[in-house]
């Protein structure tokens, strides 16, 4: 990333996504390549061990998991 700051849309539970995606546009003009981003927590209270906030990372495997639903199997 550039150091700009983006805009992040929070939902209605006021929790920002989960996953985030940033479209990198190729050089050569080709198809862009995607960074993908995971929030994770940023770090809890000493004392009440309460969450601060949330933070992301980047993900280097950039494959978000499907969600898992109690009624599909599982792949054999």
């Amino acid at each position: 990333m550039d150091g700009r700051v983006l805009p992040i849309l929070v939902g209605p539970t006021g929790h920002p996504p989960k996953w985030y995606e940033i479209p990198v546009p190729s050089p050569e003009g080709g198809p862009p390549t995607v960074l993908l981003y995971e929030r994770v927590p940023a770090g809890y209270s000493k004392r009440l061990h309460l969450q601060k906030g949330w933070k992301y990372t980047f993900s280097p495997t950039a494959e978000k998991p499907r969600p898992r639903w109690p009624w599909t199997k599982p792949k054999p």
